[in-house]
Order: C-alpha cells, then structure tokens, then sequence
C-alpha cells in the first residue's frame, strides 16, 4: 500500500516551516505553517526565485548552503545561536524578547523525485523559547556579575574588585614603563556627620560623594569604596604632577558645594593622600597602597580638607610595617 496519502496531511499540519526549492532555487513548495507565518502563499510564488520572493534571507550564505546539500547530498544544519533566524517570521509567543523575529533551528535535507530531479529541502523549527530563555540567563548573570563588582551603597566598585584591577595596573605599568598613581582619601569627621544626621543622612553624603568625583575621572580610572567612608583612585598613566592635580580638583568639587538631605545643607570636605608607583615586585601594589595611606594620614594629621603628596623618606617606615 502506498503512503502517499500521509504527506500531505502530515506536512499541513506540521508546526515547523517546509520550504522546498529546486536546483535553480525556484520555489517548489511551501506548507501552511511558513505560509501562514509569512504571508505568503505558494499559489502566487511557486515557481519564482527564492530570493525574489523572500528579499530579507542572507542569500549568499543560504546559496552556499543549498549548494553544498546538493552536490554532497548530504544534510546541513544551521542553529538559532549560530543565526538567529534564517527567513524573517514573527514570533507569536506570550513572552517578553529584544526581538520581534522567530529564533530558528534549520535543517536543510537533499531531496530527489523519482524522475531523479533534485531539490533542497528547508525545515524550519522555532526555537524562540529557547532563544528567549538564553536571553534571561545571560541578562541574569550580568547583573550577577555585576552586582559582585559594585559596592551596593555608593555604586563605586567594591573593595575586592578594585584592588584586583589595582593589583593588574601596577602589572601592567611595570610591563610597559608606564606612570601609575593612586589617591586614597576619605570623608573627614564622618562619626560626627553620622552622629548629627544619623546614618541616611551619612549614607545619602557618600552617595552625593561618589558621584560627584565619578564626574571628574577618566574612562580608564578605577574608582572604588575601599572602607566606610574611604574610598580609592587608581589613576592609570598618570605621574604625581597630574595625579596631584586630580586629587585638587576633586577636593574642591566635593567641598564647594554642600549637600541637601532632607531640606538641610550638609557641608563636608575630604583628605587625599597621592602617591606614585615606584617600587616593583609581587607586593608593590600593598606598598603603594601604604604610602598613599601614609599620605592621607598625614593630611587628615595637618588639619583635613587638603591634598598630602607621599614623600619619599617615609618609605623606610612603611617596609618596616608591611
């Protein structure tokens, strides 16, 4: 007994696309899912170019596609993370995604009639669910990702990123010879602005703190929460002239303006201690970080809201205590 009976049926009522084209790419067939998909009726197209009728399909990669399944008569395969979509088709799905295009798994088989006439087959799968939940995953580990380099407060980097890219800076700086420096500062008198306006009032500072160096700094700077109220710069190529003069600069805008927090002027002013990469090895990074620690010190020490350059003579001090 014959099967023939089963193709058509099975074939109109498949919920993939059948696209059939011949060895000039002429349309053969289309079953009703692409044709309903895409408005586009084989009564009216079949026998016309493929390319004419469906303008939007990557036509040279598919011919070479087409080619290759002829000549080899060997099936091809084509993913939804290799390429989204092969024939533009909405998707109909109740689900939210940055594209308004079905995600496609395709398939091309090589075909033959029985007057040995040859032909390329094209199944069309959705894979937009797939597609979607891809999507979300990959949104949801950047956010993690991201998250685990923030500090939550502030949205400065947290202590842990920063000192992993101040660690590959000092690298990087003494690989090619280049000037590196670093300012640490913090807010002066903290306690007591915390004490008089609780901890929103301390936290809602921060905020306006960060914020407003953030607006002073370079693409290429790292700029993180290294403690409470004390935070880091990593000023990359940059010698202690310019670093200096960044750290001026930031001083200024943080104390020439107070801060609004629940209709009251907070006025605050930070100390910066700056120091310059000069010393190499595995531990460089730590002793840069306390000669500029060493600085701040010494410009909270000298009366706050001011810049404290590390002088070298205090190196002796710090390889005594690190």
């Amino acid at each position: 007994m014959s099967e023939d009976w089963l193709a058509g049926p099975v074939l109109e009522q498949l919920n993939s696309g059948v696209l059939v084209v011949d060895e000039q790419f002429q349309l053969v067939y289309l079953n009703t899912f692409l044709q309903r998909h895409s408005s586009v009726q084989l009564a009216e197209v079949k026998g016309k170019n493929l390319f004419k009728v469906f303008t939007d399909v990557p036509e040279a990669w598919l011919r070479r596609k087409f080619v290759s399944v002829l000549e080899l008569q060997s099936p091809s395969f084509s993913s939804w993370e290799q390429r989204q979509y092969v024939i533009k088709l909405p998707h109909l799905r109740p689900v939210t995604s940055s594209s308004q295009y079905m995600a496609q798994n395709c398939t091309m088989l090589p075909l033959k009639d029985p007057a040995g006439r040859r032909y390329v087959c094209l199944l069309i799968e959705d894979a937009t669910d797939a597609f979607v939940y891809q999507q979300h995953l990959q949104s949801t580990l950047q956010k993690l990702e991201y998250s685990n380099r923030i500090d939550g407060l502030t949205q400065a980097l947290n202590r842990r990123y920063w000192e992993e890219q101040l660690k590959l800076e000092v690298q990087r700086a003494q690989r090619y010879q280049q000037p590196l420096s670093l300012l640490l500062f913090d807010l002066d008198k903290f306690k007591q602005l915390n004490d008089q306006y609780g901890h929103l009032g301390g936290d809602c500072v921060l905020i306006e703190l960060t914020a407003r160096v953030r607006d002073l700094l370079r693409d290429t700077d790292w700029f993180g929460r290294y403690g409470g109220e004390e935070f880091g710069i990593v000023l990359t190529n940059t010698a202690l002239a310019g670093a200096q003069e960044v750290a001026e600069r930031i001083c200024q805008a943080v104390n020439s303006k107070a801060v609004t927090f629940h209709e009251q002027s907070i006025q605050t002013s930070i100390s910066i201690g700056v120091a310059q990469l000069d010393v190499t090895g595995e531990r460089a990074h730590e002793m840069l970080i306390g000669q500029a620690d060493m600085a701040l010190y010494n410009a909270k020490r000298e009366g706050r809201n001011r810049v404290v350059v590390f002088s070298a003579g205090e190196t002796e001090f710090l390889l005594k205590t690190i």
